[in-house]
């Protein structure tokens, strides 16, 4: 296997994701080592690796840390760049915490590359969310970038950041522009990472969830194994360096349609109709779903849950596991 005694490093591989491709990673044989802030807001939570504890290293630092930061990207191979502040509302209310994170301790970590470590290959996890209202869908990677939020404009500066090293240092990175993933171990606590994760919550505490509008929006979701894929995938290909990948779904579809796919899995729960509250009606990119040829084409990744499938594993997993998660 190529990651077999291979030295991995993950920012923010106690979150979501990144303790996904965490366990995905020692099963492939890598010598894996985690770093997190587990600041509240964020969703590192212990749990997500409690499969793997003994088979990693955890160091719980924060990426805006230097002296750490600089310490530990020594001697390692590959490097998952998944830390990051996710919410966009939060992004807005405190926009200096989000330009730090997102932006400046980007460039804090690929200057830790160039004088420590330039053969390692970076991939960095960014969002859709910059390329702001669609003006054409399926949207692809020559859309224009016309960011909503704070959250955009530093995610931007942070992939540029990464392929600025790439182009003038020779520092091997790739960025995958995520869209809505969803799957075990998503923050489902509030919907700082995504909506699905309150909606996921509330509906197993048999409490309505909220749809905001008209419910017509239109989204693609990835099932988090599937952008684990994504990501390995990345690592290993030479061909990935200095560009940016979307990731997608071949079949988006509206939330009242999310909605009651999530109502038949689950066998019962129920949703209201409200207005969009005016914070986020401000910031709401309306009907979003992405063109990933590009990642097709290039690595042959496709996604391969379909919605209903990847909704009925992360039911399962939260009815066994939800007091680890509110």
């Amino acid at each position: 296997m190529k990651f077999k005694n291979k030295n991995v490093l993950i920012t923010g591989g106690l979150g979501f994701i990144g303790s996904n491709l965490a366990i995905k990673l020692v099963e492939l044989g890598a010598n894996v080592t985690i770093i997190d802030s587990v600041i509240p807001e964020y969703g590192g939570n212990l749990k997500n690796i409690e499969s793997i504890k003994d088979r990693v290293k955890i160091n719980f630092s924060d990426v805006r840390d230097e002296f750490s930061i600089k310490y530990l990207i020594k001697d390692q191979d590959f490097l998952f760049n998944l830390a990051g502040q996710t919410s966009h509302i939060d992004s807005m209310t405190n926009p200096f915490q989000d330009l730090e994170i997102n932006a400046k301790s980007q460039l804090s970590i690929l200057e830790a590359c160039r004088k420590n470590n330039q053969n390692i290959k970076i991939v960095f996890a960014s969002t859709r969310q910059l390329y702001g209202k669609p003006q054409y869908l399926p949207v692809d990677e020559n859309h224009p970038i016309i960011p909503v939020d704070v959250n955009g404009i530093n995610k931007m500066s942070g992939e540029n950041y990464h392929l600025l090293y790439n182009n003038i240092y020779g520092i091997k990175t790739c960025v995958l522009r995520l869209t809505n993933t969803y799957g075990p171990r998503l923050r489902i606590k509030d919907a700082r990472q995504t909506f699905l994760g309150i909606w996921v919550r509330n509906i197993i505490e048999e409490k309505p969830f909220l749809i905001f509008g008209d419910g017509l929006q239109v989204r693609d979701y990835n099932y988090v194994d599937d952008v684990v894929d994504a990501f390995i995938l990345s690592a290993l290909s030479d061909k990935t360096n200095g560009h940016i990948y979307n990731l997608g779904e071949p079949n988006p579809i509206n939330l009242k349609e999310t909605a009651s796919i999530l109502i038949e899995e689950n066998k019962k729960g129920t949703y209201n109709m409200i207005p969009f509250p005016e914070e986020r009606k401000s910031i709401d990119i309306g009907d979003f779903y992405a063109n990933f040829n590009k990642i097709n084409q290039d690595l042959g990744w496709y996604p391969k849950t379909p919605f209903r499938e990847g909704i009925k594993e992360t039911l399962t997993y939260y009815k066994k596991n939800i007091a680890s998660y509110i």
